[in-house]
């Protein structure tokens, strides 16, 4: 319970080895444990994939957050500062079903990087091939599988962005209207995660992030199984 009271509302941990007549060493060491114990449900990529295809499933969607965290001064701190939501943080890319269920989530990264980088560091394209399955996207992942609009067999399916100083057709507005319908749930998807409010603002070291989102994703799991 106590552990759940630190990621549900993010009670710093001082605070709860207090009022528990416990230390905080004590406290911090649970968490990291149940962080731990938890991380280690979580899929791997292949499986979430094979499973989709063995189910009868041919398209995922893909998402990206930023996971905020605490500005410090050095050399690092510039590698987690994104232009896009300007603030600090790290990036994590998610595989969301479409009921809007987190498959899936990646390594996270500093944020300047790009979420296209961040899927060519999971080989995001070859795996979805290799697995049989295709991905709807936002046009952030635009030629995320190097296919482009005129790609005869994207892996990755995207929008259209409008060309500067000119309007996009009806017909590309309408392809955007529907892939951005399908889009809806990935929103959905993050707030729940998000409703664990320890990824309001990250305090615990940045090395336990992965560990840290994967747990909450299995967490979230168990709340939607009740």
């Amino acid at each position: 319970m106590i552990v759940l009271a630190a990621v549900r509302h993010d009670q710093r941990l001082a605070d709860l080895a207090g009022g528990n007549g416990l230390s905080r060493t004590t406290v911090d060491r649970w968490l990291k444990e149940v962080i731990d114990l938890l991380a280690a449900r979580a899929p791997r990529l292949e499986r979430v994939l094979a499973k989709i295809a063995r189910a009868g499933g041919s398209v995922v969607l893909i998402d990206g957050s930023l996971i905020p965290t605490q500005r410090r001064t050095g050399p690092p701190m510039r590698r987690r500062w994104s232009a896009k939501h300007k603030r600090y943080g790290l990036l994590v890319i998610a595989l969301i079903d479409v009921k809007g269920r987190l498959l899936w989530t990646s390594t996270a990264r500093p944020a300047r990087g790009s979420e296209i980088t961040a899927c060519r560091h999971d080989d995001l394209i070859g795996r979805l091939r290799s697995a049989g399955l295709a991905a709807i996207a936002d046009l952030g992942f635009v030629r995320l599988d190097g296919g482009g609009e005129n790609s005869s067999d994207p892996a990755v399916i995207t929008g259209y962005k409008k060309p500067e100083g000119k309007k996009l057709p009806p017909a590309k507005k309408q392809v955007n209207q529907l892939i951005a319908a399908e889009r809806a749930v990935c929103e959905h998807a993050f707030a729940h995660l998000k409703n664990w409010r320890v990824l309001t603002r990250l305090r615990l070291d940045v090395k336990w992030a992965t560990r840290l989102v994967r747990a909450l994703m299995v967490l979230n799991w168990h709340e939607i199984a009740r």
